[in-house]
């Protein structure tokens, strides 16, 4: 059974910085890229940041410069750092492996002074 669970987000202000994080199991970690998406009040779901299993990494123009994204491969996990959060920033971010289509609960980020 494939679990993704995120956590890390919440209230910040404008400027600031989260690091979410998301733990796996039931996939081999090593052999999966891994995506951050995030999903904005009534707007569709976007892809934020891909991790290769080699450590390659691509980001959205939107989060290209702010935004991290690396892996832990002896912990199973993730990782999005996030700096210079904007309030356009606000979603629930998910991740998931890029080959298929498991979604964990999210995590909500809010960006608001």
């Amino acid at each position: 059974q494939v679990q993704l669970v995120e956590s890390g987000g919440g209230l910040v202000q404008p400027g600031g910085s989260l690091r979410l994080s998301c733990a796996t199991s039931g996939i081999i970690f090593i052999l999966n890229a891994m995506d951050w998406y995030r999903q904005a009040p009534g707007k569709q779901r976007e892809l934020v940041a891909t991790i290769s299993i080699g450590g390659s990494t691509n980001y959205a123009d939107s989060v290209k410069g702010r935004f991290t994204i690396s892996r832990d491969n002896a912990k199973n996990t993730v990782y999005l750092q996030m700096n210079s959060l904007k309030p356009e920033d606000t979603a629930v971010y998910y991740c998931k492996p890029t080959r298929y289509q498991y979604w964990g609960q999210g995590t909500q980020v809010t960006v608001s002074s």
